[in-house]
C-alpha cells in the first residue's frame, strides 16, 4: 500500500516539474530546503559537527546554517532531478550541462581504453552519471544502495537505465564491478561517505582520519585501470557544469597494500579540493568522520 503512496507522490512531481516554471519550481526548492533544514534538528547537529571537524571551528553559526541549507537544495535538486528527466529525451539532458576537461575521456576512448569513474555526493550526482553516459555514448555501473521501496527502486532503475546507467548493489559490487569491466563497461563509484572499519583503507580528510571504500583501488590494480575523477557542480540549480580531472594512475609495484593506501588517499584528497571549492555543493549530512572522532550523541 505505502509503495503505491510513493509511487503516485512521484507520478504526481514528476508532471509538475516538467510543467512548471523554473523561476516556481526554484522558489520552492529554496522553501522546502530551508523548512527541511529547520525543522530537522538532529540533521543540522550532524552538520555542524562536520563543518567544526572539516574548517577547525572557524565557521560563524550563520556561515554553517546557509552551506546547511544548500546541503539539502542539491539532495533536493537530485531528486527532483530524477523526477523531471523520466521520460526525457538524451538530448534534453545535454541541454544545460556543460563539460570541461572532455579530452580526458576522449583520450582513453581513442585509445580503446577503459577507465573507472570516481566522484563524490557533490552538486547533482545523479545528474553527473547520465549526463557523462550520454555525453561520451557510454555503458556506465553505478554502485548505490538498494531502496527500501521495490516499486520504486524498480522505478530508478528505469529512469537511470534510459540514459544508459545500470546499477550494481553495494551488497556484491565487488563481483557486479568485475562482471561489467569484463563486459567493457565504465564503472562509476561514489567514493566519499563513511564505511565499516574493518572494510576500510583508512585515509585523512581533512586533516582527520576517515574511513574510504578500498573498491576502486583494488579495481585499479587488479584491471590496471585509471580512475578519472569528475564531479558536477552548479550556481544557479538549471545550468550545470560537468568538470573531467587528470587521471589518478596507479604505479604497480610489489607493495600492494602501499599501493592501494596511496591511490586511495589520491582520492579523498581530491574529493576534498573539489569540496574546498564550494563547501556548499556537497552531502554535509552524512557522519563522514564516523568512528574516529566523537560526535553529539543526541545528533
Amino acid at each position: 500500500m505505502l509503495d503505491r503512496v510513493y509511487l503516485t507522490l512521484y507520478r504526481f512531481f514528476s508532471f509538475l516539474l516538467r510543467h512548471l516554471p523554473f523561476q516556481i519550481t526554484h522558489r520552492f526548492m529554496r522553501v522546502l530546503a530551508w523548512f527541511a533544514y529547520s525543522v530537522s534538528h538532529k540533521h543540522q547537529k550532524i552538520i555542524s559537527q562536520n563543518l567544526d571537524i572539516a574548517y577547525r571551528d572557524s565557521l560563524s553559526k550563520e556561515e554553517k546554517k546557509s552551506i546547511g541549507i544548500a546541503a539539502f537544495m542539491n539532495l533536493i535538486d537530485t531528486v527532483f532531478g530524477i523526477m523531471r528527466r523520466d521520460g526525457m529525451c538524451k538530448e534534453e539532458v545535454l541541454k544545460n550541462v556543460t563539460f570541461e576537461g572532455s579530452e580526458t575521456i576522449g583520450r582513453y576512448q581513442k585509445e580503446g581504453k577503459n577507465f573507472i569513474l570516481v566522484t563524490g555526493h557533490y552538486g547533482n550526482w545523479e545528474l553527473l552519471s547520465q549526463a557523462i553516459a550520454i555525453k561520451f555514448d557510454l555503458n556506465l555501473v553505478g554502485v548505490g544502495r538498494k531502496l527500501d521501496s521495490e516499486i520504486m527502486d524498480e522505478v530508478l532503475k528505469k529512469n537511470r537505465e534510459q540514459f544508459n546507467v545500470e546499477m550494481v548493489y553495494k551488497k556484491g559490487a565487488m563481483k557486479g564491478c568485475i562482471k561489467a569491466i569484463n563486459q567493457g563497461k565504465v564503472v562509476g563509484i561514489l567514493t566519499d561517505q563513511a564505511i565499516r572499519q574493518n572494510q576500510s583503507i583508512d585515509v585523512t580528510f581533512f586533516g582527520n582520519k576517515a574511513t574510504h571504500t578500498p573498491l576502486a583501488s583494488v579495481l585499479s590494480r587488479k584491471f590496471g585501470l585509471d580512475l578519472v575523477p569528475a564531479y558536477i557542480s552548479t550556481e544557479d540549480y538549471k545550468h550545470y557544469k560537468v568538470t573531467i580531472y587528470p587521471p589518478l594512475v596507479l604505479h604497480k609495484t610489489e607493495n600492494q597494500e602501499e599501493e592501494l593506501a596511496i591511490l586511495t588517499q589520491l582520492q579523498s584528497d581530491m574529493t576534498e579540493k573539489v569540496i574546498r571549492s564550494n563547501p556548499k555543493q556537497w552531502f554535509w549530512m552524512h557522519r563522514r568522520w564516523k568512528g574516529f572522532y566523537p560526535v553529539d550523541k543526541t545528533a
